[in-house]
């Protein structure tokens, strides 16, 4: 049987990317593949250094990778043109968003965005709150 294939999605240093695939290693290993796609490569390094299963980078690795992503996982970033410093282009804010894959994006943003109803809190609870949702969502 087949992976279910989750795919991160980070830029800049990766750190956001490889504190969530380090969660998501633990917890899921065996259930689904991880992969690990930077903006830049640094980013990529990092998430493959946290235990991604496969690593990509660039605006053709994001789009290509999204087309059958069970999810999709990163801040709500990845969905804002020009985000991270500009490295997230358009065609990649667009390509997530047009995936069929479920979009479970964490409310952390460096963009000049406020998100109502945010909890105020640090990564780490965010990220336990994605492990939930994919247990709720597999039924695990």
């Amino acid at each position: 049987m087949k992976k279910k294939k989750i795919l991160v999605v980070d830029g800049q240093g990766g750190g956001f990317g490889s504190t969530i695939i380090k969660e998501l290693k633990k917890e899921f290993s065996e259930n689904f593949e991880i992969i690990g796609v930077g903006t830049n490569s640094i980013a990529t390094l990092a998430m493959l250094e946290a235990g991604a299963n496969k690593g990509a980078t660039g605006e053709n690795s994001i789009i290509y990778n999204t087309i059958d992503a069970d999810y999709i996982i990163g801040s709500i970033s990845i969905i804002i043109a020009n985000s991270m410093l500009g490295e997230l282009t358009e065609k990649m804010a667009s390509a997530i968003c047009s995936a069929k894959g479920k979009k479970i994006l964490i409310p952390i943003t460096q963009e000049n965005i406020t998100i109502t109803c945010q909890k105020r809190e640090p990564l780490p609870h965010h990220v336990k709150d994605l492990i939930t949702v994919i247990k709720n969502l597999e039924g695990i």
